[in-house]
């Protein structure tokens, strides 16, 4: 779909490091108020601004999910094309396809589903799907770009999905 082209600003290294910790830290957030440990921060096209940070809610209601329907009523498709939203742990495929509707062109993760797996085991609270994001998106008709695993963060956000899973 050649409808929306351009997809902003490259991010840098510093950048990409920069708002992963981000999402780490907001994903810090949802763990003291209770929730799943995922957060995600949704950029503009500079790979500067920050539009909105989201935590997770619930089950259902995922930190993606949920940044990405907010930014869908609250941007234009067109600029979303060029924003990246960046996440500690891959997206699912709810958060994918969620990601890949509200026309967010740019996905940034630190850590795997698969290593997140490796985390929960079976825990009946996170019923990890064995569907990379990356396979979602090349089911649509856009290039949604996606660059992740980030192995610079792993270790910290490996970390805390360990401390937090040990303790349900």
């Amino acid at each position: 779909m050649d409808q929306f082209p351009a997809q902003g600003l490259e991010p840098s290294q510093d950048q990409i490091m920069r708002h992963l910790r981000r999402s780490h830290e907001v994903s810090c957030r949802a763990v003291a108020l209770g929730h799943h440990p995922f957060g995600a921060v949704l950029v503009g096209p500079d790979q500067e601004t920050v539009l909105l940070e989201q935590c997770n809610i619930d089950t259902v209601n995922h930190a993606e999910a949920t940044l990405a329907r907010v930014a869908a009523t609250n941007f234009t498709a067109e600029f979303l094309w060029s924003c990246t939203l960046y996440t500690s742990v891959e997206p699912c495929c709810m958060c994918a396809g969620t990601v890949y509707w509200a026309n967010i062109g740019r996905l940034v993760f630190g850590i795997t589903e698969e290593v997140l797996l490796e985390q929960t085991g079976d825990h009946s609270e996170n019923p990890t799907m064995a569907l990379p994001c990356r396979q979602v998106f090349a089911s649509g008709q856009k290039a949604v770009h996606v660059i992740g695993p980030v192995p610079a963060i792993a270790e910290l956000v490996t970390a805390a999905q360990r401390e937090f899973w040990a303790t349900r």
